[in-house]
């Protein structure tokens, strides 16, 4: 356009748009034109043949990718149900807390201090045959007379994974149910006192609808969390033992890097972020319909 100029905060935000535009929106529309090639990262050439839709395709014949898939969503029910519970569980009690509230908060956000890399050398040390700390304390406790073969014997192993993934962010849960707690109104919990309702009673219908908003939050933080666990599964075990602790995106390293397949691991790629997009959207509709509940009954 003749005689354009463009405006000073355009040509501020124009080198980090520029940095933005280099290191994320390029890298991800060539990824996602790769998965629709049969790209392989010995053949640099394949860049360049376009196949359409056949990667996709194969995702849905592909066993392995389905068995990392019903893996990741097992790992996600367990760990996110276990955290809950654990989180709601600690979160009441630093609540009913009289003295020390602050450095209890403190502790209990210690685990997210850690990186999930650090936490899974930590684990492995911990769950180590020989000198792990577990096996030591259960021999000690007389529990077992043997080792343990934590990280070798793929249920064990799954079990380990998901101790690790347990500990690492229970404190997300706590965290967000405890704001809950302390955000919510006490006129309710001192009229159904006054009604006689069991402390049971008090937390099912009064506590809990409050402060469950905050546990779909926490929930859907997580869960995105886990659908794409990484770091602590490749450093305890590696997808293994013979794959059985192999995650969807431990799946997409090894077709992209071991396998040199990177055409197919950015199609896997991109058909789980589809699958993560749904769960939040259910998430997402969890967390409205309780705020509507507690629109309604508050």
């Amino acid at each position: 356009m003749k005689g354009w100029k463009p405006s000073p905060p355009f040509l501020l935000l124009l080198p980090a748009i520029i940095v933005l535009a280099a290191v994320v929106v390029v890298p991800l529309l060539l990824s996602l034109y790769s998965s629709f090639t049969p790209f392989r990262l010995t053949r640099p050439e394949t860049f360049w043949v376009f196949i359409g839709a056949r990667n996709y395709i194969n995702i849905f014949t592909n066993r392995d990718f389905w068995a990392a898939f019903a893996r990741t969503v097992v790992l996600l029910t367990v760990a996110l149900n276990l955290e809950m519970l654990i989180g709601l569980g600690l979160a009441l009690l630093v609540e009913k807390a009289s003295r020390g509230q602050r450095l209890l908060r403190t502790i209990m956000m210690f685990p997210m201090m850690f990186s999930p890399i650090l936490v899974g050398f930590q684990f492995k040390f911990m769950f180590n045959d020989n000198i792990g700390l577990v096996n030591n304390a259960l021999q000690a406790l007389g529990l077992t007379d043997r080792a343990i073969p934590w990280l070798i014997d793929g249920n064990l192993a799954f079990i380990a994974i998901l101790t690790a993934e347990i500990w690492s962010s229970t404190s997300v849960f706590a965290i967000l149910i405890l704001a809950g707690l302390l955000a919510m109104p006490r006129e309710p919990l001192e009229a159904a006192r006054v009604d006689g309702c069991t402390p049971w009673q008090t937390f099912r219908y009064v506590t809990w609808p409050f402060i469950m908003p905050f546990a779909f939050i926490a929930m859907t933080i997580r869960s995105l969390d886990v659908a794409r666990a990484y770091d602590i599964v490749k450093i305890m075990t590696d997808g293994g033992p013979a794959g059985r602790t192999e995650l969807v995106w431990t799946l997409v390293a090894r077709t992209a890097y071991s396998d040199a397949k990177m055409g197919l691991a950015n199609a896997m790629a991109y058909f789980s972020i589809l699958l993560s997009i749904g769960f939040t959207v259910y998430f997402y509709r969890k967390l409205a319909a309780a705020r509507t509940q507690i629109a309604a009954e508050w």
